[in-house]
């Protein structure tokens, strides 16, 4: 592994009587795509908030790139890339606004050309006049990517980056984030998309009731923790992430959602 950009020391989050991270250990290595793969309710995205500051551990440590969280928030942030799974944006804003706003927070000030350039790399340039309402959800997740860019940061932080898109456009997405790695970014990235997570990751974090339950590439999961397949099965598929996490769990992923075929539009030239 490349040397860590991100490193969680027993990570412990609470909320009241809810114990959301439970002592989660793992690091993130320069240039890697990272998974976090896990149910609804898993933890992912308390420790996403740990490490972008917005929420204080109630235990453990949490550095980027070197930085304690907790003493250098600013520092971090000025780092980080963030994408949630929801956004609440300037309503008045155009999106071409939206931009400049985003990244004047950051004390840059991106020509309008280089604004339209970072749509146009999300399929956006057209809306560019649009104000977020007018969009579609999975627009309105492709803005969100857009925004997380603005700063031009060594890690980015995606929280289920691909739950409001269709198929197509879902894989479109994907090859922004191998992007991201080839550009030499670091991504740590959310989802219960068993596919997702064997396309795109490194490497795998499988995460339930805010535990670490197992950590590895999609291949070594595999290797490691799937049963063998019955005589029914044998020779008919492939062992995959669903059979390792069923065997660690006892239970299945839920299966992502899909949005209108409106955001298809965004496939073409992406392909």
């Amino acid at each position: 592994m490349q040397q860590p950009q991100i490193v969680l020391r027993e990570l412990e989050v609470r909320y009241g009587p809810l114990h959301a991270v439970r002592g989660l250990s793992f690091s993130v290595g320069r240039g890697e795509i990272f998974g976090m793969l896990g149910p609804n309710g898993a933890g992912k995205s308390s420790t996403l908030a740990c490490i972008t500051g917005l929420v204080r551990p109630s235990a453990g440590q949490v550095t980027v790139a070197g930085h304690d969280v907790a003493t250098a928030p600013t520092t971090v942030k000025a780092l980080l890339g963030v994408q949630l799974q929801r956004s609440a944006l300037f309503a008045e804003l155009t999106v071409l606004e939206l931009v400049g706003l985003y990244a004047a927070l950051y004390d840059r000030y991106p020509s309008r050309g280089e604004a339209l350039a970072l749509l146009r790399r999300f399929g956006l340039a057209e809306k560019a006049s649009a104000r977020p309402r007018k969009l579609s959800g999975g627009q309105q997740q492709r803005l969100a990517l857009a925004l997380a860019l603005v700063n031009d940061p060594q890690v980015v932080l995606l929280d289920e980056p691909t739950s409001a898109l269709d198929p197509q456009a879902r894989r479109a997405v994907w090859r922004e984030v191998r992007r991201l790695r080839n550009e030499g970014r670091t991504v740590l990235l959310t989802t219960h998309s068993m596919d997702e997570a064997e396309e795109l990751c490194d490497r795998v974090a499988i995460i339930d009731e805010g535990r670490l339950l197992a950590l590895g590439t999609p291949a070594e999961l595999v290797a490691r923790h799937a049963p063998p397949p019955g005589p029914r099965e044998a020779g008919q598929r492939s062992l995959n992430l669903e059979d390792v996490f069923l065997t660690l769990t006892g239970r299945s992923l839920p299966v992502a959602a899909s949005a209108a075929d409106e955001d298809a539009a965004w496939l073409v030239g992406t392909a």
